[in-house]
């Protein structure tokens, strides 16, 4: 078994197009923000973290709009998890998509866990299921920025990213780690 495949800025980011709650269906190629589409991967509705992570991405969801950024939240989870995820939870500014499968999210470089049952907030946790990621997506499709986590905790503060943002789009800053063979990139 191979781990994830870490994905380049700069380069095509992998297909993605999910079903969320309320019934449509999502598609990153439909995407057309003004500077970037966030995708945040949680763990699912098992995880009490993903919970307090979520409803502070729901409380900033206004403010990343107003910045050029639409954001789509996505889960391994399947329909009835994510509804009741983005219910109980309070997500009525954010967009869920659910059923992520395992293979698009390895594309995507994300890792997999296996469940261990249920969790402090008494929910089982899936079989297998995906473990955190967020990326920024240029409307061309090239990767900007990319955060993959093999655990639920410290996780990158959406103020942070939002105030990143701000500098970002106002000096036009490019998307970094770009270089595949520092050997050659050295002697260039």
């Amino acid at each position: 078994m191979t781990g994830p495949i870490p994905l380049m800025p700069r380069q095509p980011v992998p297909a993605l197009s999910l079903d969320t709650v309320g019934g449509d269906r999502w598609s990153l190629a439909d995407q057309s923000p003004e500077h970037f589409t966030m995708i945040v991967v949680y763990r699912g509705l098992h995880c009490p973290i993903c919970k307090g992570y979520l409803g502070a991405l729901n409380r900033l969801a206004e403010d990343f709009a107003a910045h050029g950024v639409s954001i789509i939240v996505a889960s391994s989870d399947d329909a009835a998890r994510a509804a009741e995820a983005k219910e109980t939870w309070g997500l009525d500014k954010l967009t869920l998509g659910y059923g992520l499968d395992l293979d698009t999210a390895r594309k995507w470089g994300l890792y997999i866990s296996s469940g261990r049952g249920k969790t402090s907030v008494g929910i089982e946790e899936p079989a297998l299921f995906a473990e955190p990621g967020l990326f920024l997506v240029r409307p061309d499709g090239t990767l900007y920025f990319a955060s993959v986590q093999t655990m639920p905790f410290a996780r990158p503060a959406f103020a942070d990213i939002l105030k990143a943002l701000e500098f970002v789009i106002a000096k036009d800053y490019p998307a970094r780690g770009e270089v595949v063979d520092h050997h050659a990139a050295a002697v260039a």
